[in-house]
């Protein structure tokens, strides 16, 4: 639970800031001169894809580095994962999330009031701050739950779904420790191809932590229930998303390339035995 937690921090710490960075950071530092753009959706990509290489590279030795609930019920679900430790993994997962958000905004806190005074809107107003931690739909969608809850079930599958396949050695996944680097950038490539339709948190804990940080922090309505402008009542979905998602990958995966795998193993033990030369 301590390496779930540590690891998911890390995940966080680093993910976050690069949203930080992007919506704030380089704005309010004058470091920047042009409104937000192609540009800083890169920097919150990568900053993601390389916050979950790490976080994974922290606990990975340890508690196979989860890092997020969809992850833990998926290998439950395909029996590679005790039912009694979801929980306390989830739990352990959660937290780590929150205290994450809760150093960001520590650390950002004069950023985000900065920016919040110059688009002249009070905090529990303030959607871009507010993205900085926890994610919502685009206006698109309206206030349909259907197309964002798809997109989080989409995007969840096909991490797992690479996931599996990144892991299972009787496949080609990639040696030497590189496994963590390419989830990353599987992290990566969700956000550049899924990302703009609801913030692609394919992770509650990722979202549920910070967004209890940012509830607490004054965001209101925003943050719980999940209403805004064009959305309301938006916080389960997350959740239930990923969650289901995640169960989804592991099941094509299993369902599609598992047996194949498993009968050309089989095929080659019991083929006829070739003499050593």
């Amino acid at each position: 639970m301590l390496a779930e937690f540590l690891g998911t921090f890390v995940l966080l710490l680093l993910g976050i800031g690069s949203v930080a960075v992007a919506v704030v950071g380089l704005p309010g530092s004058g470091r920047q001169a042009v409104e937000f753009g192609p540009a800083n959706w890169l920097i919150i990509s990568w900053g993601w894809g390389l916050a979950v290489a790490f976080g994974v590279y922290v606990a990975g030795g340890i508690s196979g580095a989860h890092l997020n609930p969809a992850v833990t019920l998926a290998f439950a679900v395909r029996k590679d994962f005790p039912w009694r430790k979801v929980l306390p993994y989830w739990l352990a997962q959660v937290l780590g999330a929150f205290v994450a958000a809760a150093l960001i905004y520590a650390c950002y806190r004069w950023a985000i009031d900065a920016a919040d005074t110059k688009a002249g809107i009070p905090r529990d107003e303030s959607l871009g701050t507010y993205s900085i931690f926890a994610t919502f739909p685009a206006e698109y969608f309206g206030d349909s739950w259907w197309g964002p809850l798809l997109d989080q079930i989409v995007g969840t599958a096909i991490l797992l779904l690479l996931i599996c396949a990144l892991i299972d050695t009787r496949n080609t996944a990639p040696m030497s420790n590189l496994h963590p680097f390419l989830i990353g950038l599987v992290v990566v490539a969700i956000g550049l191809t899924f990302g703009t339709n609801a913030g692609y948190a394919i992770n509650p804990a990722r979202d549920f932590g910070p967004r209890l940080l940012t509830y607490f922090e004054g965001w209101g309505d925003i943050a719980l229930p999940g209403t805004f402008g064009w959305f309301s009542g938006y916080w389960w979905i997350p959740i239930v998303g990923p969650l289901i998602g995640g169960v989804v990958g592991v099941l094509v995966y299993d369902l599609i390339i598992k047996p194949v795998i498993r009968a050309r193993a089989g095929a080659q033990e019991e083929g006829p035995a070739t003499e050593e030369a």
